[in-house]
């Protein structure tokens, strides 16, 4: 007996995402439509919900839409140089903004010190949060 594949509702379901996300996925071309079989029903199988969790996993870690779609290309043999360039400058953006939590972290740290050890009349944090005294770096 052949598989008679998943409605679009038991597909979200499977994926993780609801029945809007997959209309909207295939509308961009992240996911290609099946054919309507007998009934006027679509079927989509398991490659929809692998394709759709990759989708929603590089989404988590920062990628855009069209970054993802880029990233799809390899999967469907195209350009592996521009996936490449494209990770490349997902990577970069992370590392900047670990840069940036490092220093917030650097910054709270003083500031939590700084507070603990009530020199000052007022709470510093308070004060650096509302612009009255410049943050520490």
């Amino acid at each position: 007996m052949q598989n008679p594949g998943l409605t679009i509702a038991r597909l979200a379901e499977d994926a993780g995402v609801g029945v809007e996300t997959v209309r909207y996925y295939e509308r961009r071309g992240l996911i290609r439509q099946p054919e309507k079989r007998s009934g006027a029903y679509r079927r989509y199988g398991l490659e929809h919900v692998k394709r759709i969790r990759f989708v929603k996993r590089a989404q988590e870690l920062g990628f855009t839409l069209e970054e993802v779609e880029t990233l799809l290309k390899l999967q469907d043999g195209a350009n592996r140089a521009e996936v490449r360039r494209v990770a490349s400058a997902r990577r970069e953006q992370i590392r900047a903004r670990m840069s940036d939590l490092r220093r917030m972290e650097r910054v709270l740290t003083h500031l939590l010190e700084e507070c603990e050890a009530g020199k000052t009349p007022h709470c510093p944090i308070i004060e650096t949060l509302g612009g009255s005294k410049a943050a520490p770096r």
